[in-house]
């Protein structure tokens, strides 16, 4: 019978890694309590978009819903990337790494179950948690909308929730891949790092960004760092990006570009840093003892 390492070294992640599922609930509830704050401009803002054109309407009406699950993935990304930052420098730290190099896990397993939590656990934790909000948010607008007795009609035929969700998904996951080597580049800093992995992620960077530019006036690498961290979506959807990213809600399956996407060069040299990174961190979690 197989004792399947791998998923119960997930599980094992996600009973010691509280924050990744708290934060994002959290997030959640902040987004819930706004939105009953603000309840009392809702009907004047529907009126308002069903005196927009039709083609108008739906986007106007489901820019709320973006911008909650905007702020809901943003917070369960920079969890995620802290998770990856302590992953493996906290078993060294409590010294809990003697314990689970005695169990017949290999490091190439531990490592693997660490980096699937912001690879795969994580999009679809997400996913879950941005649809429930966005069904609490519709349940809520349309019992206001109902007692007050106009509106409603418009919430319901032009707010295009269920075109949404597969959006939903695809911007997860298309993130994930984009922000692979951002996550297995921190795994490995939190392997090597003996002291303050934070700094010895992000230091080297800045430095080497800063002699660049001092020595060949070029600006490279910051554009590198800033276009792994934020232009995935550049990449992924087919709607205009200036420099400051883009003012058209995601929410039609016409605004997807998954063929781009998984053709881009950027996405896959990202995925070989990134397996380049964990088989290093890979290695040297094999030779790693306690702090």
């Amino acid at each position: 019978m197989s004792t399947r390492p791998l998923y119960w070294s997930v599980r094992r992640e996600l009973w010691e890694s509280r924050s990744l599922t708290l934060a994002p609930l959290a997030a959640a509830g902040l987004v819930l309590l706004a939105n009953v704050l603000g309840s009392f401009r809702l009907p004047a803002r529907v009126r308002a978009v069903a005196a927009l054109d039709p083609a108008l309407q739906g986007a106007a009406l489901a820019r709320p819903y973006v911008m909650a699950a905007a702020f809901i993935v943003s917070i369960g990304i920079i969890v995620a990337a802290y998770y990856c930052l302590d992953a493996l420098h906290g078993e060294r730290r409590d010294r809990s790494i003697l314990f689970w190099k005695s169990l017949p896990v290999s490091d190439r397993t531990t490592v693997l179950a660490k980096a699937a939590l912001p690879l795969v656990v994580m999009p679809l934790y997400l996913f879950v948690i941005v649809i429930a909000t966005h069904l609490i948010l519709f349940a809520g607008a349309s019992a206001l909308l109902l007692m007050g007795g106009n509106g409603v009609a418009t919430l319901w035929t032009r707010l295009p929730l269920l075109e949404m969700l597969p959006v939903q998904l695809y911007s997860l996951f298309a993130h994930a891949l984009w922000h692979a080597p951002l996550y297995a580049w921190l795994l490995l800093v939190s392997c090597w790092a003996r002291r303050t992995p934070f700094l010895w992620a992000t230091l080297p960077l800045l430095a080497a960004g800063v002699l660049e530019k001092m020595a060949f006036g070029t600006s490279l690498i910051g554009h590198l760092l800033r276009n792994r961290v934020m232009g995935a979506a550049a990449v992924a959807f087919a709607v205009p990006f200036d420099g400051k990213g883009t003012t058209v809600p995601v929410v039609h399956l016409s605004q997807l570009a998954p063929g781009r996407f998984l053709l881009s060069p950027g996405l896959w040299l990202g995925l070989v840093a990134a397996a380049g990174f964990l088989a290093l961190a890979v290695r040297l979690r094999r030779y790693r003892e306690p702090l």
